[in-house]
């Protein structure tokens, strides 16, 4: 991408909107390879890291939908930026301790739902609230052991056992691609995840929608999309260089 990373920093929106319709761009190519070229993608800011002010300078480039690995990061930004029409997504490993102060946010997705533990922690709150929450099932597709994600062996199982929680609705699976500079790797990763999805599909399991696969990040967002994705998860290709942990 033109632009040195940390640019964001000099140039705000106008360097956002730049590198906005960078990616937009790349997205556009990918689909043009895939098989589905009229897909519709959607682009999630991972902000991360980034202050609040970060984040109003995306919303003034045109986004509207921004991730969150932290709940100790999500909820406090929310509550700064809660007269802004902000479309939030929680992205990273969720512990269960960490669900009750989660749901202060009204998530778009929880794209990490990977254990039967954390859905039925969910179910337990979302209960006391009165509320449904839409979720994707990580799955782990590089199986490399610092990623979290159910094992693909075992995704379908879990699927069956949380479409069973009336407060949660299953929208579709997420993925990480494989740390490696190795495309093909990264690539089997996603067509993975996207075979997943079909055989879900084939189940017709009652509640459960396979409409979504969030799959993608700076580095391998191009691959993801050529492959089905509909979420990409994009941080560094936006904003730059992260900051340190501001929480």
């Amino acid at each position: 991408m033109n632009g040195r990373p940390g640019e964001s920093e000099k140039g705000g929106a106008d360097t956002l909107v730049r590198r906005i319709a960078e990616i937009n761009n790349k997205v556009a190519r990918a689909l043009s390879r895939s098989d589905d070229p009229h897909r519709e993608v959607g682009l999630i800011a991972v902000s991360k890291t980034f202050p609040v002010e970060k984040i109003r300078d995306a919303i003034d480039a045109g986004l509207p939908s921004f991730g969150e690995n932290r709940v100790q990061e999500i909820v406090p930004k929310y509550e700064e930026l809660k007269g802004q029409k902000i479309e939030w997504h929680f992205i990273g490993h969720l512990q269960t301790n960490k669900v009750k102060k989660l749901l202060e946010v009204p998530t778009k997705y929880i794209h990490s739902l990977d254990r039967l533990e954390l859905a039925e922690e969910l179910e337990r709150q979302l209960q006391k609230r009165g509320e449904l929450r839409e979720v994707l099932i990580e799955v782990n597709t590089s199986a490399e052991a610092s990623k979290s994600g159910v094992v693909p062996e075992e995704a379908m199982e879990l699927i069956r056992k949380v479409s069973r929680l009336s407060s949660i609705r299953i929208k579709g699976l997420m993925t990480i691609g494989a740390l490696t500079e190795d495309n093909e790797i990264v690539r089997r990763c996603f067509r993975q995840l996207r075979d997943i999805s079909l055989q879900v599909r084939d189940e017709s399991i009652d509640g459960v929608e396979m409409s979504e696969l969030s799959m993608g990040m700076s580095g391998d967002f191009e691959i993801a999309v050529e492959e089905g994705a509909t979420i990409i998860r994009v941080g560094t290709a936006i904003f730059g260089d992260r900051y340190s942990p501001v929480l």
